[in-house]
């Protein structure tokens, strides 16, 4: 009898998470950020609860899509790059979330037009998609220029967009701080981290500098509840 109810709720639990895979994987993913980091989030509710958006961020380090994906409560589509795409460990994932894989032209002509297009479909159909607009990792734990990219998506699809600090992240082995992200080894454990988002800005009214003027702000801002990186300490066994 007790397997019988065992085996039910099995089957219940795995119709529920064919239903639902975004969202199953984004509660996993909450659950393993909040036992890796001591995460404070502010102003998630500037996240629109329907329609699309755009949520646009700094870049410092590989977790940034999962702090940031897990924590919102929508599902949000994400640009990542092609080769971490795939990945033969991960691409099942990277697929089931729905992120859009991005290559260089030079290595793949036409691929950037393929993946603003994808992007633009994205938010005609009411989603939410996050990107990183200085495009690359920050190598120096500061935030660089955004790219003409941004501006190229919110040409072509005017949405509300979402400016977005993040801070406590570089020193992280998935950080450049320490030479080239994931060849060393986790130093930290429990680091806090900060992820403020901020005031929605109207469709039309985000350029690029206001955007980048604005994730400056919100960083310095989480900047000062993070967990400071001191070198010396990061050396210690």
């Amino acid at each position: 009898m007790v397997w019988a109810v065992l085996a039910g709720l099995a089957l219940m639990l795995t119709g529920w998470v064919a239903r639902r895979p975004r969202r199953v994987v984004r509660s996993l993913v909450y659950l393993a950020v909040r036992l890796v980091y001591r995460l404070r989030l502010r102003g998630l509710d500037h996240i629109p609860a329907h329609g699309a958006a755009l949520v646009v961020c700094n870049h410092v380090s590989f977790m940034d899509a999962l702090v940031i994906g897990g924590a919102s409560r929508r599902p949000l589509r994400f640009l990542m790059d092609k080769p971490i795409y795939d990945s033969p460990w991960l691409n099942w994932l990277f697929r089931l979330v729905g992120a859009i894989p991005v290559e260089s032209e030079r290595h793949d002509p036409g691929n950037v037009r393929r993946a603003l297009h994808e992007v633009s479909r994205a938010l005609r159909d009411g989603e939410v998609v996050m990107l990183f607009p200085e495009g690359r990792l920050t190598p120096d734990g500061e935030i660089h220029a955004f790219r003409r990219g941004l501006e190229l998506i919110l040409a072509r699809d005017p949405v509300p967009v979402i400016p977005t600090g993040l801070s406590g992240l570089w020193g992280s082995w998935t950080s450049h701080a320490n030479g080239p992200a994931l060849s060393g080894r986790p130093r930290r454990f429990r680091a806090r981290v900060a992820l403020y988002f901020g005031e929605r800005l109207p469709p039309g009214q985000a350029t690029r500098a206001l955007l980048e003027r604005r994730v400056r702000e919100l960083k310095a801002e989480a900047d000062c509840w993070a967990e400071p990186v001191v070198e010396e300490a990061l050396e210690r066994p």
